[in-house]
Parts: structure tokens; sequence; C-alpha cells
């Protein structure tokens, strides 16, 4: 079997076709997402035989996971990509129409049962993370409401720092599809969690360091309304209170230059105000057609809309902060570039 994995990863070729109303039932479709009741013929040829469910399970003992799967819920048969869903103590498996929805799901499912295997192992991690009390002290003000209410807390910093260690240390790609790869994983990632949980902890100090540098520099800046309110808005959007698990673990090492950047824009703003408003006036299209398009697309973001993303928050390092240097060029005719090959 190709495994559900290459599948969530993307693969829709065995789906069966979407239509306004499935002629061989005269059913109309299923919302987006959920998996559809399946007629007896596309079950019994395209997915593994049935299992009942709901069934819960805290460690790998349900077999390895087929492309498609078949499920029974109460008396409809369900036929969909399968998923390990998250149940906070326990994992149970359920089927999604589109892959993309699958793997997300089955993402923190599959770091859910992971984490069950370690219990002893985070225990030890959530009480010795090192600085987490310090780091604490800025991440209250990580996504924080105009009137100063909804800051992070220690506990979901705690949490946000080994999601990431749980997934660098042990869903790495290709994700297991069995048990014997699954355990292979435990013992590979069990011995370098603590060094990975360190490390991004130490990643997440540095980060939270210059944010709370940043954040001064923005209220302390007087007179320069538009570069203050710019700096704001984009430092919003860098730092959401979930950054850490928002971010793809690559990207996470550039924020503390991108936050530099924006102290140094504003220390250097009152030197030349009229070069700052006119980076500012040849990045803000750029900025306004990615931010439109990411709510056209409700959200959903993949590598080359991501890629834009990125090379915006460079093209600002390289038009305000420049010392800091770019880890390569970047331009607008750069980023005109990385927008024909999205549209096209």
């Amino acid at each position: 079997a190709r495994g559900a994995f290459q599948a969530l990863a993307g693969l829709k070729t065995r789906a069966a076709p979407e239509s306004p109303m499935d002629s061989a039932s005269n059913r109309p479709p299923a919302p987006a997402g959920r998996a559809q009741a399946a007629p007896e013929s596309i079950a019994s040829q395209k997915a593994a035989p049935a299992a009942r469910t709901p069934e819960r399970y805290t460690s790998w003992s349900f077999g390895e996971l087929p492309e498609l799967m078949e499920i029974r819920k109460g008396k409809q048969t369900l036929i969909g990509f399968p998923a390990l869903i998250d149940l906070g103590d326990a994992v149970t498996i359920e089927v999604f129409d589109e892959p993309d929805v699958a793997a997300a799901k089955h993402r923190a499912g599959l770091r859910r049962l992971f984490s069950l295997q370690i219990k002893d192992a985070l225990k030890y991690l959530e009480k010795n993370l090192p600085d987490l009390q310090k780091m604490a002290t800025a991440y209250m003000l990580v996504g924080r409401a105009a009137d100063n209410s909804g800051g992070g807390t220690l506990e979901e910093l705690r949490e946000q720092i080994l999601e990431v260690a749980l997934d660098r240390a042990f869903l790495q790609e290709p994700l297991p599809t069995h048990e014997a790869e699954f355990k292979k994983r435990i013992d590979d990632g069990r011995g370098r969690l603590t060094l990975i949980a360190s490390e991004v902890a130490r990643l997440a100090a540095g980060i939270l360091t210059e944010f709370a540098v940043a954040q001064r520099k923005i209220k302390d800046t007087k007179n320069a309304a538009e570069a203050s309110l710019d700096a704001a808005q984009q430092l919003q959007r860098l730092m959401p209170k979930r950054f850490l698990t928002a971010t793809p673990w690559a990207q996470l090492q550039h924020f503390p230059r991108y936050l530099k950047a924006i102290t140094l824009r504003l220390e250097k703003w009152r030197a030349d105000p009229a070069r700052d408003a006119a980076r500012l006036a040849e990045l803000r299209p750029q900025e306004q057609r990615y931010w439109r398009l990411v709510a056209e697309r409700k959200g959903a973001l993949d590598a080359r809309l991501q890629e834009v993303r990125w090379l915006i928050e460079e093209l600002r390092v390289s038009f305000f902060a420049q010392e800091l240097r770019t880890p390569q060029p970047v331009s607008i005719k750069r980023l005109d570039k990385a927008w024909q090959q999205l549209v096209n």
C-alpha cells in the first residue's frame, strides 16, 4: 500500500469525485472536510474493511492505516482519508473528504499519541524548561488587545514549546504509518527530546527578547505616526499568541532578525523620514495584495503563498535595516516573479 499519509500530503487520486448531486444515491454533497456516506460499491472497491467507531486508543493498536478508510457511525458507513483525532487522554480515528483537513487533524492526533508514550519525559520537561518564568513575563504582552486583555500565559508558552519539541523529535516527514515505524520513532526521538526542547526554549527566549525591545521602541517613537503604526501592525502579524506553533521551524529562526529590523527602522526614522515613507509606499501594495489573497483563501496557505509571505518580510529587512542582511537577494522584482509563479 502506498500509505495513508502520502494521500494526506495531498494526493487525491483515489478519492470519489465531487458533484452537486450523487446520481447513484441522489444525495447532496457533504459539508467541506467531512467524509460522506459511501455507496456499497465504492466502499468495497476503494476502502479498507469497515471498523467500528468510535474507539479510543492510547497506543498504536489499530494496525496499519490505509490510504482510504471506511468507518461506521451509527447506521452510516463513511469513507474518506483517515486521521487520528486528539481526545486529550487518547486518540480515535475519523475520516475526512479533504486530505489537507485530514492531514492537519492527524498531525495533532499523532502528536498526542506520541506524548502518551513518554509521559514521564514530558513531566520532567514541564518542570525544567530553561528560563520559562523569565520568558513568560515578555509573553504576557503577546497577543494582548488594545485594552490590555488577552495576553499569553506561562502555561500557554510552555505548551507551545513542548508541542514544537514533540514535532521536531517525532513528527518529521514521512510520518509513521504502522506500529513498527511508530515504535522506532519513539526510540529514536526519546533520547533527543530534552536537547530539542532546550533548543526550542532558547529560540523562544531570543524571539521574546527582541519582541519586547521592538514593542518598547514602537511606544517610545514619537512624531512618526505612519511608521510606528506600520511597525505595530507588522509586530502583531508576526507575533500572534501561538506564534511558535503557527510558524514553520525553519522560518522561526529568522524571527529575531525580523524583530530587530523593526527596532532599527524606528531608530533610523528621524534621520530620513522621507526615505522611510517612500519605502513603505513601495511595500504596502505588496502586503495588501498578500493579505487580500489570504482572506480569499480563508487562511489556507500553500508553499508558494508562504514563500511570498516571507519574501515580503525579507524585503522589509532589506528596505529598513539593510545592515542585518537577508539570506538571499530580495527586491520588488524578485517578489513580482514569485507572484507570477503563484498565479500561474
